[in-house]
């Protein structure tokens, strides 16, 4: 790819080419008022000091800033850092369970935010399945407890000695420096419990940590441990089912034989009149059950053996096993509808029929209620809201729906860095920083495993609720849902499937190289100039594993030892529905794979098609001139950086079928004369069973095509600060951003691959797509009245290009070099994500207020309002979050009340795949609209946090989250087809910290 530098990018090099040359030697007292207005050296005493603190560094910033410390976080219910950043204007978490973990800014989804540690990425595993396979570039700050942070900085608009990837925005945290500390030797005990409601458990919580420095203050070190767990449940009601029974689809009668006229005698309704009204597919429960096991410490240590020299480490290390187990009991409205018993919910021509007396029979709709809604696109649709889903009377009973239970054992995630740091100062006007960063964060499943059963029955009734509280609905004819049994009428449940136990995980690593140096000038407004350097060099690894079973005879452990939902699931989604169900507990599921399973080779359990494999290099070099009037009143920064990209990835590639044999487990490894590279060794899912002879040429063998791509990006930016008035601050900020694709989009494997008379094509990544660039504009006023007292208002305006429409469109000019069947290279054109624009436009508010004798609030107001080419919307876009803090302190007792609103957005995985149809169109009622995404409701939380000093350095907390308990609901076009509602419950803290 040539690199063609924009106008403005030439301008910018010129402006600071000529600035460099006038620059000259400054004085100590510059350099003095250099350090002063350094994020870095806020001093902290205390909370009231904290907030002051804070809005200073926000008020003198060059950039619009938002600024956190440790003090800050020490008097909130914050148990992990998204917990905190989502406290500020502007940022929004995504909630897993009851804890926040992904952070998102300004209208955006959590790939688009930079979350760094002392400057640098830190690569973090996930501890779910969805987000070890998605391959997402968020980071996941569920690792990261809240004691560790020292500050954090999160820059809403950039500059160019921030590291590029940053779409939306940069979050900075730093850790503690030791010989920051104030004590020559100290440190902070605390120990406590939370009780988590919903499961009824009580776990421990320990953090301490221990600083010393010599009295020389050149050489100090802090130790930190950690170690806090935390059980969760997970209670949901929702449309999630098996194959077309989940989520919604629209009635057709003419495959739906059971609605007519005649079935709807009564109803007021005819056959036509409920064609292509949208219909949900199922009714489900879902019973979750983990815990958090979250253990870790840091250690830094800082020598400073002259006044000019500074040298550091510091590493960090953190694990957190999640171990969890979901149980789902499904419906299956839409099969019964269909007239199709396959107990995984096909509806395809071959899939089985129902059958009552031999002859194929059909469910109908009875008594229905529909409603019109307005879609999320403006569009006037027709929904069934309630209604009978049954079959006529003297039907054998029939599919109905599926119940499961999976336990993931071994599941964790884990995240660590080392950092070897320098500060040289090599003369009064000259000093140059080192940084050298190593990381790597592993999410991990080690089983993944078990069992389904059918369920038989005559019919469902039901009635839609609010989104955010569960329907109504029971079985009819479907026996006792608390026994896996078949009863000799045919009702109850069959046994249809034992999965075989998959191992997930992805490793993410970095090594990184900075240089960064700063040169103080006494030439009129220039103040300094900073110019610097750095190289990544980034891998990420995705793999999959499944040892083969013994026998291909399904099986399942004693009926007798399933246990039945615990009498309250559900008791905080409403009333009215089947809350009834059963699963094998963890135990006799492992005990019942141990015997199921046998051991071969690695090489063979590997499943080739799921893998990703990728290494991706990051250059940048950067040049930022800081600007100042001699009065204070104009000040700012305007910069340029350079970023270069470099994406290789080993792309999965199905063999052509035939052309090559697989390898028994143990035998020779005879390479495929065809395809010398093909993965002969690896299973991908192909049977070996006990007494069963070996056939080399089932399933699927796959080779892996390299593809290599470079990506140069120039990133100008200009940040101006205005004092108006000794109170007024007004800002302006003009940049370029970089965000990067996720990894998948240039990763995953090959599919589909054919070639017709009309050309040859393939499904899979798009190696040529573009990292995504934001134009950006920011504007900003504040009026800082007092101590501790702020209102501003911020505007900004973001431009996005290249933002990733995924879907298996055939791209122009995008292609791949493959073999065929007959061992003959052809250009396949590849089906895959292509690029769109984007918009955001919003607006901030945030107002900080002391009251009267120690009362006060914090306040804020964020609204982003979001434009895609294609008219859908924004993944993980919240165009309205608010927070409202009410606090009253005095040098003893402090209480803080918090109040935390995120308004809709969509919730579907943040990293999509290449292929995925998450573009695709429907037609319902006649009116083409794009495929209903999944959307997250409005939710509203309360936190409370009091703390009480007994004995100067003893203080006692109390803290609660979730305190409301809001019921998590989902929809999909409207709030009248909702799609999912859940319930964590609430967490309570007692914690006693000795500060010595």
């Amino acid at each position: 790819m040539r690199f063609q530098p924009t106008p403005v990018a030439v301008g910018l090099a010129s402006l600071l080419l000529s600035l460099q040359l006038q620059a000259q030697q400054t004085n100590d007292s510059a350099k003095a008022k250099a350090d002063a207005q350094a994020l870095e050296k806020v001093v902290i005493t205390g909370i009231r000091a904290s907030t002051e603190a804070s809005l200073n560094a926000k008020r003198d910033a060059a950039a619009n800033v938002e600024v956190i410390t440790a003090v800050d976080v020490g008097k909130m219910p914050d148990k992990n850092l998204a917990d905190s950043l989502q406290r500020l204007p502007g940022v929004a978490v995504r909630t897993d369970y009851d804890e926040a973990e992904k952070v998102a800014m300004r209208g955006t989804n959590p790939d688009m935010t930079l979350i760094l540690f002392n400057g640098h990425t830190v690569s973090g595993g996930d501890w779910y399945i969805s987000d070890q396979t998605s391959s997402s570039r968020s980071t996941s700050l569920s690792l990261m407890p809240s004691s560790v942070l020292n500050a954090a900085t999160v820059y809403k608009t950039s500059q160019a000695n921030i590291l590029d990837g940053g779409l939306a925005g940069t979050v900075n945290v730093t850790t503690r420096k030791p010989l920051d500390e104030k004590q020559r030797f100290g440190g902070l005990v605390s120990v406590g419990g939370v009780y988590a409601d919903l499961p009824d458990k009580t776990s421990p919580q320990l953090n301490a940590s221990l600083n010393w420095k010599s009295a020389d203050d050149r050489l100090g070190i802090i130790g930190q441990v950690f170690a806090e767990k935390r059980y969760v449940r997970r209670d949901s009601a929702s449309r999630f089912a098996y194959g077309a029974s989940s989520g919604w689809d629209v009635i057709n009668t003419a495959t739906m034989k059971g609605i007519t006229d005649a079935s709807l005698a009564g109803s007021g309704y005819t056959a036509a009149d409920l064609n292509g009204v949208r219909l949900p597919g199922s009714m489900s429960t879902e019973f979750v059950e983990g815990v958090r096991d979250r253990k870790g410490g840091m250690f830094s240590a800082q020598w400073r053996p002259t006044q000019n020299v500074d040298l550091g480490i510091t590493a960090f290390q953190s694990k957190m096993n999640s171990d969890n187990f979901g149980r789902l009991t499904a419906g299956a409205m839409y099969s019964m509808l269909v007239g199709k018993a396959e107990p995984f919910g096909a509806i395809t021509a071959t899939s089985q029929n129902t059958s009552s007396n031999g002859q194929q029979v059909f469910a109908s709709i009875k008594n229905p209620v529909i409603a019109e809604e307005t879609t999320i696109y403006g569009d006037k649709i027709k929904v069934l809201r309630g209604g009978t889903i049954a079959f006529a009377p003297g039907t054998t009973p029939q599919y109905i729906g599926n119940s499961e239970g999976f336990f993931r054992s071994g599941a964790s995630a884990s995240s660590g860095f080392l950092d070897l740091d320098a500060k040289l100062k090599l003369s009064n006007e000259l000093t140059v920083k080192g940084l050298f960063s190593s990381t790597r964060g592993v999410g991990e499943t080690d089983q993944d495993r078990g069992i389904t059963f059918a369920r038989y029955g005559t019919g469902i009734t039901f009635a839609l609720q609010g989104v955010n509280e569960a329907p109504t609905w029971a079985y009819q004819g479907a026996g006792d849902g608390t026994k896996p049994v078949r009863n000799a009428d045919g009702s109850g449940y069959s046994l249809i499937a034992r999965a075989t136990p998959t191992h997930y995980k992805t490793v993410d690593r970095e090594n990184s190289l900075s240089l960064d140096a700063e040169y103080l000038q006494n030439n009129g407004v220039f103040q300094s100039m900073e110019f610097g350097a750095r190289y990544a060099d980034h891998h990420r690894d995705h793999r999959r594993w499944q040892p083969a079973m013994k026998s291909s005879a399904v099986a399942a452990p004693d009926p007798s030892l399933a246990v039945g939902y615990p009498g309250d699931f559900g008791a905080d989604l409403g009333s009215g529905f089947e809350n009834t169900g059963f699963y094998y507990p963890r135990e006799v599921l492992r005990s019942f794979y141990d015997g199921q399973t046998k051991t071969t080779t690695p090489e063979f359990e590997r499943r080739v098609a799921a893998e990703i494999e990728m290494r991706e290099r990051q250059g940048a070099l950067y040049l930022q001139q800081n600007l100042e009037t001699a009065d204070g009143k104009w000040s700012g920064n305007v910069g340029l950086r350079y970023a270069r990209t470099v994406v290789d990835a080993q792309i999965a590639t199905p063999v052509p079928t035939g052309l090559c044999q697989r390898i028994e487990p143990g035998k020779a490894v005879v390479p495929c004369a065809a395809f010398p590279t093909a993965i002969v060794t690896a299973g991908d899912g192909a049977a070996y069973y006990d007494g069963a002879p070996w056939n080399a040429n089932t399933g699927t063998i796959y080779y892996k095509v390299p593809t290599h791509k470079v990506f140069d990006h120039i990133l100008p930016s200009f940040n101006l600060r205005w004092q108006l008035a000794p109170a007024w601050i007004a800002r302006l900020g003009l940049s370029r951003t970089l965000g990067r694709q996720n990894y998948n989009i240039y990763g995953a494997g090959f599919t589909s691959q054919t070639c017709t008379a009309q050309g040859c094509q393939v499904n899979g990544p798009n190696a040529q797509l573009e990292p995504m660039t934001a134009d950006n504009t920011d504007l900003s006023l504040g009026w800082y009245y007092a101590k501790r007292s702020a209102v501003v208002l911020s505007l900004f305006d973001s431009r996005l290009r290249n933002y990733a429409k995924t879907g298996a469109v055939r791209q122009d000019g995008v292609t791949v070099d493959l073999l065929d069947n007959q061992n003959v290279v052809h250009t396949y054109a590849i089906n895959t994500t292509t690029n769109q624009s984007a918009r955001i436009q919003g607006a901030e508010l945030s107002w900080e207020q002391p009251i009267w004798g120690g009362f006060g609030f914090q306040s804020n107001l964020s609204y982003a309002d979001t434009k895609v080419e294609d008219g859908r919307p924004l993944p993980g876009a919240s165009r309205k979050s608010a927070n409202l803090v009410g606090y009253f302190e005095t040098d003893t007792f402090s209480i803080r009340l918090a109040w935390n609103y995120r308004s809709a957005y969509v919730n579907s995985t943040t990293a999509p795949a290449p292929t995925a149809n998450s573009q695709g169109l429907s037609v319902v009622q006649g009116i083409t609209m794009p495929t209903a995404p999944t959307i997250q409701a409005p939710v509203t939380n309360v936190a409370l946090s009091v703390n009480y000093t007994v004995l100067p350095g003893l203080e006692l907390s109390f803290s609660g989250t979730n305190l409301t308990n809001p019921a998590r609901g989902q929809y999909r076009y409207s709030e009248l087809e909702p799609q999912k509602v859940d319930s964590s419950g609430r967490q309570y803290y007692v914690e006693a910290r000795y500060k010595f």
